[in-house]
């Protein structure tokens, strides 16, 4: 219904075109800098899938019923979600709020802070979820036997880096200064990069690690690709997205409440 002359039509809570003008504004930005990122986003998981696959390969030929390689494969897309969206989410948001005062000027056309935060997520995980990719497929120049389950892969990233990159826009509305990202980047992204079993098996860990390191939402992310690569287990499958969707969600809150303090508050 048409709101009478005169009267200022009412926003809905959320709405759709304001995730559209960002993501477009994005894309025109992406446009100009595509090679330096890509090249970063792809060729750096590239480098950790050899260096890890071919070195302790060379030493470790099987985990469990996998082939090293495969194994460090799989784990290794786990990894490229995670530095493909959290460094993102953190230093484009700090650098947009702070210097750029990019979010300003988006909160001055009829933008409200929880599109904003939905838009540079969402742009930043659909991004990742493509570049997260390039470890597999490398992989199966290297001997890794495709599968159908491999085609939940991008999806099982983007719910990922979803997560992640709200972290990092969260982490960018408390911080201090853009210094402090070393206290995240070393006391938080580091560990859970290292106990996600990626590289080695979860079990081989100490008991409390293990039950650590099940509630890492990067381990739900690496069970998630191995299951859809070499079988997928339905039960624990939906256990493990489940985790990664509640913890997207929780981020979603915080990153919201985070910037609207410090943009509007």
């Amino acid at each position: 219904m048409t709101a009478p002359a005169g009267t200022p039509e009412r926003l809905r809570r959320f709405e759709t075109a304001p995730v559209t003008g960002i993501w477009r504004h994005e894309l025109a930005l992406y446009k100009r800098y595509w090679k330096s990122q890509s090249f970063a986003s792809m060729v750096e998981p590239t480098f950790f899938l050899l260096a890890f696959g071919y070195g302790f390969g060379s030493m470790v030929a099987m985990v469990g019923h996998y082939r090293y390689l495969d194994f460090v494969a799989t784990g290794v897309v786990g990894t490229a979600a995670l530095f493909t969206s959290v460094f993102p989410g953190m230093f484009n948001g700090y650098i947009r709020r702070v210097f750029q005062h990019t979010y300003d000027a988006m909160l001055a056309a009829p933008v409200d802070v929880h599109e904003l935060v939905t838009a540079e997520a969402s742009w930043i995980a659909a991004k990742s979820a493509v570049y997260s990719c390039t470890p597999l497929v490398v992989a199966l120049f290297f001997g890794l036997d495709p599968a159908f389950g491999m085609l939940l892969v991008p999806f099982v990233a983007f719910f990922t880096a979803l997560g992640f990159g709200l972290f990092g826009m969260w982490t960018s509305s408390v911080v201090p200064s853009i210094n402090s990202f070393d206290y995240v980047i070393t006391g938080v992204v580091t560990p859970l990069f290292l106990i996600a079993g990626t590289f080695f098996p979860v079990g081989a860990l100490p008991g409390w690690a293990r039950y650590t390191a099940h509630l890492n939402p990067l381990f739900h992310c690496v069970e998630l690709v191995r299951h859809a690569v070499f079988g997928l287990r339905p039960m624990a499958d939906l256990g493990h997205l489940g985790a990664l969707v509640l913890f997207a969600a929780l981020m979603w809150i915080i990153a919201v409440r985070g910037m609207r303090r410090r943009l509007i508050d």
